[in-house]
Formats: structure tokens, C-alpha cells, sequence
């Protein structure tokens, strides 16, 4: 069903569910695919696009957390790095290993005994043997311009990296083999009760002004920095406290800053590890951890500050490769819900542990980890589904993604290439083939990103505005030069007549789609003006 006969079937009576879930990004697509695995009916609702929040603005790290671990809190490191090893072994292509380095200099901690020692838990928990320690000289061969200045050696291990935005597509596809009913640009509305307990919710689609009312015993708020808005009580006991924190990245041509894994170093302002790693074809850095104060319905955006803390670890890290702002392709902020004590701590002492609230019915979630979303999707249905939760939930050992028998390789498609569309796709990637041209969209460079895909999100994928192709169902947006603009009359061509748009509709999404990467994705504009 595409979206249109969702809405009719809904709108028609098809609107009883065993559980609705309000947001989807990568908590609350991680909740519809579980729940449609257990054979629930189904329905997840998204106020704007599919992980238009946090989920596509992430650091896109699957990881433990080695500084969670250095901080105490072993038991969310022990769940994320067997939810990271789950996920590897999964779904390759789409969560992909990635080498890690860690260089140490003389008088800076953590020093390399300890940082050894915690790698050694690490991999003691993984049951998988990553670490190893490099000598300085060894450390300038793995990492080519690194700054050799008082550099006592390096550490080495392995955790993993993926694209937010399409594992949290993969796990709606998954949910919606199993039947569930996914909805992009649906706003959840007032909570409906009887005696106190929920029995459903109005929804309302963005292109319609009447809203549907939906049944259900259960609603998940999986709404991430936006729980608060359907949490029912406003008593400080019983309500989460959020606190957006906004995280901040800048995306590098990589022949500005070539690196082959991620390079870390602990920012001297604060002691927060910022980190330099490839991502299809570019080089990203990142990430800043401060309180956000903006609307959380429009686009975050990086501040001049979040800028200059950037480039300066930059510079320090690399310091035979200077970063100017004319250098940046792009930029991503995302807004990261953590749930605060109140007790004015540093931001990035703020606990990321996830939390729970149960209110006869409505069950809200904050915080977490990307990397554990699994974990965090069953306890929210266990919650929710009181004592029947043993016998209706599928065993926690089933996989999270469906295997299939891929289709053979065609010859025009490079095996990196391959191993990434079977990661991103899964058992849709013969449908997929067959939808497109499967030339590279920019042959020149490392995304590999093929006609297809884009053919593939037209048809396939909920595209309601041009942004949502260009910046989550692919990221041109934020690795072409001028947010791909050159390449709008080609996009053009292939997409509009699967989108069915009138050309004053291409022209306003065109329009819609600059406007938000002026705005959002690139420097703020006095900064732009600057940047010569």
C-alpha cells in the first residue's frame, strides 16, 4: 500500500491497531519492525519525514562507547557493542566495520596504559579481539599528515559506521513486510482516553485538514526531543525532562583532508573526543555537544562557535593540511534528546542512558543510542504490553533484518557497490535493479550512488518534497559541491515523472529545497560571506 491507500484505509475504518507509534526515526522504526515482527497490527505515524530528526543528523557511529565505558556506565557499552557485532553480522553494507585510531600525546589523557586497558574490557565484551597499538612512526603511516608533535604512539580498534537515515528505512521496510502501516507527514494529535486509559489518537496528514481518528491500547512516543508534547501529566515527578543538546558536523572534500579511518583526538576547549572519518567520498568532523535553544520544528543549524571549535582540532590534528570555511561542502546539525536530573551538569556529562515513562497506555522514550535502538524498541513494547508481553513479543534472538537470496551481480556494478545495495535494500534489491538506470549518478566520485536508487526512493519510498530525496533517500545534498545544484536538471529528468509533479511543483520544491540548504546545511550566511 503507498501512502494514499494508507490514508483511505484509514480513513474508511481500517483503524484498529494493537499499537500505534508516534515518530519515526530510529527508536520509533525500531518499535514498528518489532512489533509487526510479533504480528501486532501496526501503524507508525512522522510528523515531518522519516528519520528527519536525530536519525539523519547523527554522528553515524554504530559503537560502544569507549567513553561511556572510561565514565562507568558499563552496562550501556556491554548492550551496544553486542547490538553493534548483531548488527554487523546482519546487515553488511549497511552497518560496516570501521577502523578506529586514537593518537596519544606526551602529557595528554587519557595516556596510552590506560586507554589500552579500556580496549582490552572492549574487546572483552565483543568477544572479539580489535585493539592493537601503534609506535609513533607507525601511527604517521596509518594516518598520513598527522601531527607529529609530541606524539607517543597511537591505539587502534574497530567499531562500525553506517547511514543513519537508511537503516532507519531498511527497518521500516522490514516492518512493512510484516504489515505495518508507516506514514511520513502525519502529525499525532490528542491522546484519546477512556477511564483514563488510552484508546487511541487523532492524526493529521499534512496535505489534509481533517483529522483521522486511529484505536489502539498502546501508543508508543517515540518522538525523541519532542516526547514532551504527548506526555499527558506536567507534574516534575512523573514527567522526562529533555534536554536538547545539538550536535554539529562539517563535511570536507576528502582530497582537503584524506583520511581512510577515523582519527580522534580529545578537543582541548572541553575534552570531548571529536572525531575525522570517511563518508562516502568526503571527509566529516565532528561533533559539538551544546545546549540547543531553537524551535525544534525548523531545520538545527551549526553556529559561527561550533564553526571555530571544528576547524581548530583540525588544525591541531592536521596541521600540514589547513581547513578554511571555503573548503566546506556541507554541514548537518542534529539535536540529541537527553534526559536530564536538572542538576546543571556539562553537557557532555549529561548521562546517555535511554528512559522510560508508562502512563496506562502511553509509553514515552528519551535518550539512547543509535547503536541500541533494538534493546530499547522491546523494553518500550515490554513496558507496554505488561504480562502479555512474553507471549506475544517475537524472541529477542530473531534477527532484526530479513535474509534473502540476492540476485547475481551485474557486471557494471563494482563489489563495493554491491555490498552496499545489499545493505540498504535487503530483499528488495531485485525490485530495485530493475527500476532505473544503474549507472553511477557522479561517476567521477566514491559515492557510488546509482540512477536506480533515486528511481527506487520516487517510486518506492514516501518522497513527499524534493529535500527528502536529496538529503535522507540519498545524501547529494551534502557531498556535491552547492548542494548537487548542477546536477538538478538531470535529477530532474529522471524523477519528476515518477513523482508525478507538474512543473510549477518541481519548481517550488526546487526552490523549497535550496532554501533549506542555504539555511541548514551549509554556513549560516555571514559566515558564507566570510568564507572567501
Amino acid at each position: 500500500m503507498n501512502r494514499t491507500d494508507i490514508l483511505n484505509a484509514l480513513r474508511s475504518g481500517t483503524n484498529k491497531f494493537d499499537v500505534v507509534v508516534v515518530g519515526g526515526g530510529i527508536t520509533g522504526a525500531g518499535v514498528a519492525r518489532e512489533a509487526a515482527g510479533s504480528g501486532l497490527r501496526t501503524l507508525l505515524v512522522e510528523q515531518k519525514d522519516f528519520s528527519w530528526g536525530t536519525s539523519s543528523r547523527s554522528s553515524k557511529m554504530v559503537h560502544g562507547g569507549l567513553r561511556y565505558l572510561g565514565s562507568g556506565h558499563y552496562g550501556l557499552t556491554r548492550d551496544a557493542v553486542r547490538e553493534r557485532e548483531r548488527l554487523m553480522a546482519e546487515a553488511p553494507g549497511l552497518i560496516e566495520p570501521l577502523r578506529f585510531i586514537m593518537p596519544h600525546f606526551k602529557g595528554q589523557f587519557p595516556g596510552p596504559r590506560l586507554f589500552q586497558t579500556l580496549l582490552r574490557v572492549y574487546d572483552f565484551i565483543a568477544r572479539n579481539r580489535s585493539r592493537h597499538f601503534l609506535t609513533p612512526a607507525e601511527s604517521m603511516l596509518w594516518v598520513p599528515g598527522l601531527t607529529g608533535e609530541k606524539l607517543a604512539g597511537a591505539s587502534g580498534f574497530t567499531d562500525a559506521v553506517t547511514d543513519d537515515s537508511r537503516l532507519v528505512l531498511r527497518l521500516i521496510a522490514e516492518a512493512r513486510r510484516d504489515g505495518a502501516m508507516c506514514l511520513n507527514y502525519t502529525r499525532a494529535g490528542e491522546i484519546k482516553r477512556s477511564n483514563g486509559d488510552v484508546s487511541g489518537l487523532l492524526i493529521q496528514a499534512e496535505e489534509n485538514d481533517t483529522p483521522i481518528e486511529v484505536f489502539a491500547p498502546l501508543v508508543i512516543n517515540a518522538t525523541g526531543a519532542w516526547a514532551d508534547r504527548l506526555q499527558s501529566s506536567k507534574t516534575s515527578e512523573d514527567t522526562m525532562h529533555i534536554r536538547p543538546l545539538r550536535g554539529s558536523h562539517l563535511v570536507l572534500p576528502w582530497s582537503s583532508l584524506p583520511v581512510s579511518c577515523s582519527v580522534s583526538l580529545f578537543h582541548p576547549e572541553d575534552g570531548r573526543p571529536v572525531f575525522a572519518f570517511p563518508w562516502l567520498g568526503t571527509t566529516v568532523l565532528g561533533t559539538t555537544d551544546i545546549d540547543h535553544e531553537g524551535n525544534l520544528d525548523q531545520e538545527p543549524v551549526i553556529s559561527e562557535p561550533e564553526t571555530a571549535y571544528l576547524l581548530e582540532i583540525a588544525s591541531r590534528l592536521f596541521p600540514g593540511s589547513p581547513i578554511t570555511r571555503s573548503d566546506i561542502l556541507s554541514t548537518w546539525a542534529g539535536v540529541r534528546p537527553v534526559v536530564t536530573d536538572g542538576t546543571g551538569k556539562a553537557p557532555s556529562k549529561e548521562n546517555r542512558e535511554h528512559a522510560l515513562r508508562v502512563d496506562r497506555g502511553l509509553v514515552s522514550i528519551a535518550g539512547g543510542k543509535l547503536t541500541t535502538f533494538r534493546v530499547i524498541a522491546r523494553e518500550a513494547l515490554v513496558q507496554g504490553l505488561g504480562e502479555d508481553a512474553s507471549k506475544v513479543l517475537r524472541p529477542a534472538s530473531k534477527p532484526v533484518f530479513q535474509g534473502t537470496d540476492h540476485p547475481s551481480r551485474p557486471a557494471t556494478i563494482s563489489h563495493q557497490c554491491w555490498q552496499r545495495l545489499q545493505g540498504f535494500y535487503g530483499p528488495e534489491l531485485d525490485q530495485l535493479l530493475a527500476s532505473g538506470p544503474l549507472e553511477p549518478v557522479t561517476p567521477n566520485r566514491a559515492s557510488n550512488l546509482l540512477w536506480a536508487e533515486l528511481c527506487w526512493a520516487c517510486r518506492r519510498e514516501d518522497v513527499q518534497h524534493l529535500d527528502d530525496l536529496l538529503l535522507r533517500r540519498t545524501r547529494l545534498g551534502m557531498v556535491l559541491p552547492n548542494a548537487g545544484e548542477a546536477l538538478l536538471p538531470q535529477i530532474r529528468n529522471h524523477c519528476q515523472p515518477l513523482l508525478g509533479w507538474a512543473d510549477q511543483r518541481w519548481e517550488e520544491e526546487q526552490a523549497r529545497y535550496l532554501s533549506i540548504y542555504h539555511n541548514a546545511y551549509s554556513l549560516p550566511p555571514q559566515e558564507a560571506s566570510d568564507a572567501s
